[in-house]
This record gives C-alpha cells, sequence and structure tokens, in this order.
C-alpha cells in the first residue's frame, strides 16, 4: 500500500484553477522530485498535502485513510511536515528556540534537537544566535531541522535551493543526506534540475497545474524532462 495516494485533485484561488485531475502515488521511503516552471501548482499542491489548500474536488489518502479534509495541525501529529518555500522562521527566536517549536507535541522517533544538530553541524555555533541574524543556507537548516523535530513520516520540502548560494546549497544537500539515510519519504519541490534527479528517484514534472511527466529519474534524459516542464514537446503517456 502507498504511504501517499492523489487522486483526482483541484485546487483552486477563487476562479483560478491551480492544479487540475491531478493524482499521484508516493510509496513509502521514496524521494520524489516535483519540478515545473514558475506558476505550474508545485507549492499549491504542497500546500494541500500539508493540509494548508483546500481542495475543490478529489481525495488525498494517508496511510490508508483519506485526509482531505483533516485540518494542517492534525496532518502534523499524524507525521506530515512541510518546510515552506521562504522558511518562515520566527526571526525573534534563537535557532534552538525555533527547533523547540516543533517539539512539542510531536511524534515519538529519533529526531531531536542534538540529533537535529548533528545532521546539521553548521547550526551547533548558531544555536543561540536569532534566526533574523542568519544567512540564507542557514536559515534553510533550521527550517529543515524544525520540520524533522515532529519525526514526520512524509517530509514536503519547498524550494530548498531557491535563492541561496551555490556553497550554501551544497552545505544543506550534504545534511539532508542523513535524513535521506534515515529512509525518509520526501517529495521535493525544485528549480535546480540537476539537484533533483541526483537525489530522487523519481521525477514529477507540472506544466499549467497538470501532471505531464512521472516517471524512474534514470528513464528520462535531461532534454526530456526540460521540454516537458516548459511545454515543448507534451509525452504520449503519463504514469504516475
Amino acid at each position: 500500500m502507498s504511504l501517499l495516494e492523489i487522486e483526482h485533485l483541484e485546487l483552486r484561488y477563487g476562479l483560478l484553477e491551480a492544479v487540475r485531475d491531478f493524482s499521484l502515488s508516493i510509496a513509502e521511503g521514496e524521494i520524489v522530485a516535483l519540478v515545473g516552471a514558475n506558476g505550474a501548482g508545485k507549492t499549491t499542491l504542497l500546500r494541500a498535502i500539508a493540509g494548508a489548500h483546500r481542495p475543490s474536488a478529489g481525495t488525498i489518502t494517508y496511510e490508508g485513510a483519506n485526509i482531505t479534509s483533516v485540518p494542517a495541525h492534525r496532518r502534523v501529529r499524524m507525521g506530515i511536515a512541510l518546510v515552506p518555500e521562504g522558511r518562515r522562521l520566527f526571526p525573534a527566536l534563537t535557532v534552538e528556540e525555533n527547533l523547540l517549536v516543533a517539539a512539542q507535541p510531536k511524534r515519538p522517533g529519533r529526531w531531536t534537537v542534538e540529533s537535529v544538530i548533528e545532521a546539521f553541524p553548521m547550526l551547533a555555533r548558531l544555536r543561540h544566535q536569532r534566526a533574523a541574524t542568519l544567512s540564507g543556507g542557514e536559515q534553510q537548516a533550521t527550517a529543515i531541522g524544525r520540520a524533522l523535530i515532529s519525526n514526520p513520516r512524509l517530509l514536503l520540502l519547498d524550494e530548498v535551493s531557491l535563492g541561496l548560494a551555490p556553497q550554501a546549497v551544497d552545505a544543506v544537500y550534504n545534511s539532508l543526506a542523513a535524513v535521506v539515510d534515515e529512509g525518509a519519504t520526501i517529495v521535493l519541490v525544485e528549480q535546480d534540475l540537476n539537484r533533483a534527479t541526483g537525489i530522487a528517484q523519481r521525477i514529477v514534472c507540472m506544466l499549467e497545474g497538470q501532471l505531464v511527466l512521472a516517471g524512474s529519474s534514470r528513464e528520462f534524459t535531461r532534454e526530456q524532462i526540460t521540454n516537458a516542464y516548459f511545454g515543448l514537446r507534451r509525452p504520449q503517456g503519463v504514469d504516475a
């Protein structure tokens, strides 16, 4: 049984249809990269999985249970955690305080403040520093750590590398290796196709709110992914 099943999902902002008839199945332990141009619907889809955007149609099933109408705070307790685009830390709180925000109540598991700092060693010297004073990469590491402390089974990462210097991106992705080694199920929104194909087992490409390409990251050439990304050549069949 899949950990997450999305069936015929439709997501709207008023009259604007952001996601249309979207279906996808994600197995436990799988890393899926969600790619597509700006406005393709990727962030809206992650928000819907996390419970922050209510669908106008379709269903979201998690661990065999229909969670389409379950509020976001209950989904966190069920094991779904979102690292939002822009990090959204509490700027006046320290790194440690931002991490502790997610510590109570929490699911049982191995992630604590200390294990997060072990996985993201850049945070060790920063734990008592206010989030507002951190670099972009340090903020991203803190935001990922905050999500991990809830001990999720499903981790949703929105635009990990957006706005970061290449060195900062390298540091964050190197630390993410520890999360991957734990067998986490991850859905990753990433603009950098090299990063996406490097970490994910499966690539899912969205265009104008629809799924236009899905399969093993080794199954497609960069040209095929890029064509789907920009709608230059729509595949004849899509296997989600």
